[in-house]
């Protein structure tokens, strides 16, 4: 009996583990198919090792005007519209998780149901707006449309990781005579640095990954983000430029990796609020 029941166990293990190198090897493959190709003069669809290393790939694509221009429009357009999202969704955050009223569900009920909104679905009127308004074609105007399309759910996001800050802190900090503002800028904001981490790369993730909402808001070649120029690499007829392309996907990669980087130790660690309300 307890050598069939170790069996059995050790077949649901080995099951469990076959099904884990499988899910694993469909997020390696295209990885490794994108590391390999940008290396390889003559790279096609499949995944192979190259028959000699070379740069050329490299060397094709690092110019301004491929390149640098895009990738310099991006951090612009998403760093710009990541600092307004996270201002915002903190300062619309704060009232919803420190006071109470009976319109708080309603209204983050409509937050939820906005963020399910499909962003194809209002941007001919949103075209039809900007036209109006003079917007179109314009950074900042991509900016504005890039936040208020990230912001129900950084509002949701934000409010939920406030809440895990205990009010005490901030009596104790209006007692020291600091006001509502001083103590979310002081206390609570400081406390949630994990929270305020997450809601910056993802927003900043879904920003620097958007192809059709530059595509419709931008004209002007040079104002394209590299989510859009990376289209060029698609030629007419069929005809694509995989190594430039594979290339190009890992300079583009790199500035996401780059923050997540920098603030890992923000995300891997917890609130700081060991033993802040004892006693």
């Amino acid at each position: 009996m307890a050598l069939t029941l170790a069996s059995r166990r050790t077949t649901r293990r080995l099951a469990a583990d076959a099904g884990l190198l499988v899910v694993a090897a469909a997020f390696v493959l295209p990885l490794a198919w994108v590391v390999l190709s940008s290396l390889d003069s003559h790279a096609d669809l499949r995944v192979k090792a190259p028959d000699g290393l070379t740069l050329d790939n490299f060397d094709a694509i690092l110019t301004s005007e491929i390149t640098f221009t895009p990738l310099l429009n991006s951090l612009v357009l998403c760093g710009s519209a990541t600092l307004l999202t996270v201002v915002c969704a903190a300062l619309a955050a704060y009232p919803l998780s420190r006071f109470r009223s009976r319109f708080n569900r309603p209204f983050l009920l409509t937050i939820l149901f906005a963020t399910s909104l499909p962003i194809t679905a209002i941007m001919v009127p949103v075209y039809a707006l900007f036209v109006q308004v003079d917007l179109i074609d314009t950074t900042h105007g991509t900016v504005f449309f890039f936040t208020a399309s990230q912001l129900p759910f950084a509002i949701w996001l934000m409010k939920n990781f406030m809440d895990g800050v205990p009010k005490e802190l901030e009596e104790a900090a209006w007692t020291d005579g600091a006001s509502s503002l001083q103590s979310l800028i002081r206390v609570v904001l400081p406390l949630m640095g994990p929270g305020v981490a997450v809601v910056t790369v993802f927003c900043f993730v879904m920003m620097w990954g958007n192809f059709f909402v530059p595509f419709m808001l931008l004209l002007t070649p040079d104002q394209m983000p590299a989510s859009v120029s990376i289209n060029d690499f698609f030629g007419n007829r069929g005809m694509v430029a995989y190594g430039q392309l594979a290339a190009f996907s890992l300079v583009y990669s790199t500035p996401v990796i780059l923050l997540y980087v920098l603030i890992a130790r923000r995300l891997g660690g917890g609130f700081a609020l060991g033993g802040a309300v004892k006693g």
